[in-house]
């Protein structure tokens, strides 16, 4: 695995390397997260302000935020920085690639900071998002905010062909008999997008995964008879029942069917809901949906309870780290009720800290946010290293299946090959 590379590229390179810029008269904190270079928004602005409230109340101290854009690159980038002794103070660290980066021991253990400090609680936050970077009594990272993947539903195009609203503990059988309700005068019933971190909470509730149990392992899971169930499922919403467009379709459109109005479902994370909120208008000038016909329910499943899959966000310390007190002191300012509760005002997900999500779930969306929390594991990056390889290999058995033909067993068997072979050479 990628781990051993890692190891042993860093052994001669880290010792007695800094990882941040500090003179006689001030520190400077490092923050690396994922991102462009920002722009005006509320969000943005709100989180300067935060930033800039930490170094007012700690004089001689400077926090240094570095945007990487790009998930994939922000890996790379990181780990290469790792390497070098580069490495920033504090890293936001996402679920999706986390592995990488707590397998090869380049980030310090939490816990003793933790443990000698009174003010702060692990049990504040959800116990399932503090687990994505928790090994056995290990803590690498402390959640800012999560999303578990839910399905959206567009309630005036239910309305409009008398359809009732989709509800907790609904079959697979009853999405597709309510996207073909829904599959009518232009519209259709769902919105269907090859992007495995959405689609795989699908095929989970077939009782579907795409490696084993150990994690190091495709063939037999992913090329296994409930994946192929799951895949002609997908398959047939498009062309047999027709109740979403076709990939190809899709992008010639060039537009997101959902957000016009146009797709009564669609399967996304809390972010969906800033899109919502400024969704693009008619030639009156009328917006195509409204943020408060929106609502939230569980993914559609074949299993005795729903599963999805959460994507979350945490501050990790790098092992290196010259100023371990003031970065943790950082981190528990992000991650504090009142900080917190301004945060996610913007909406942008949910508040790890179980208090605040609690207090923000004024309307049913929120408290269906909360409903499923506890039916949300964590993603498959969190623990298996090369993660993102076995996401592309993903996305082209599908292409494959949807645009070229294939059969879903030969497809999937293909891609499971292909991830294993991956494996076997790292």
């Amino acid at each position: 695995m990628l781990a051993r590379w890692v190891r042993l590229a860093m052994l001669p390179l880290l010792a007695g390397l800094t990882a941040c810029d500090s003179g006689p008269n001030r520190i400077v904190i490092r923050i690396a997260d994922w991102g462009g270079a920002g722009d005006d928004s509320d969000f943005t602005r709100t989180l300067a302000a935060i930033r800039r409230e930490f170094e007012v109340a700690n004089p001689g101290v400077e926090i240094r935020t570095e945007h990487i854009p790009g998930s994939q690159a922000y890996v790379r980038k990181m780990l290469l920085n790792f390497i070098a002794g580069a490495e920033p103070e504090i890293m936001v660290l996402d679920a999706s690639s986390a592995a990488v980066f707590i397998n090869n021991g380049v980030l310090m253990d939490l816990k003793p900071l933790i443990d000698r400090d009174p003010e702060f609680k692990v049990g504040d936050y959800f116990e399932n998002v503090v687990d994505i970077a928790r090994r056995g009594d290990r803590i690498y990272a402390i959640p800012g905010d999560f999303t578990p993947m839910v399905m959206y539903f567009n309630k005036d195009l239910f309305d409009r062909f008398g359809v009732p609203y989709p509800k907790p503990g609904w079959t697979m059988d009853d999405f597709l008999a309510t996207a073909r309700a829904l599959t009518r005068e232009g519209k259709y019933g769902f919105k269907f997008t090859n992007w495995m971190p959405g689609w795989l909470p699908l095929a989970w509730n077939f009782g579907a995964d795409v490696l084993d149990a150990s994690g190091d392992r495709a063939t037999g899971s992913f090329d296994g008879p409930k994946m192929v169930e799951a895949v002609d499922f997908f398959r047939s919403l498009i062309e047999r029942d027709k109740v979403a467009p076709s990939l190809s379709a899709a992008a010639a459109q060039g537009y997101d069917p959902f957000l016009h109005g146009d797709a009564a479902m669609e399967v996304s994370g809390h972010w969906a809901m800033v899109g919502y909120s400024i969704p693009p208008v008619d030639s009156n000038g009328k917006p195509k949906i409204s943020l408060d016909r929106i609502g939230v329910v569980e993914l559609p499943t074949n299993l005795e309870k729903s599963v999805t899959v959460m994507y979350e966000a945490g501050f990790a310390i790098g092992r290196n780290c010259r100023h371990p007190e003031i970065a943790w002191k950082f981190i528990k300012h992000m991650t504090s009720y009142g900080v917190q509760k301004r945060y996610h005002a913007t909406g942008i997900a949910v508040s790890a800290r179980k208090d605040v999500a609690r207090e923000r779930a004024v309307d049913e969306r929120e408290r269906a946010f909360l409903r499923i929390v506890p039916s949300a594991r964590k993603p498959w990056g969190a623990v298996v290293e090369g993660y993102d390889n076995v996401e592309a290999e993903g996305q082209k058995m599908l292409d494959g299946v949807l645009k070229s033909g294939m059969p879903p067993l030969a497809a999937l068997q293909k891609a499971a090959a292909a991830i294993d072979e991956d494996f076997r050479r790292r």
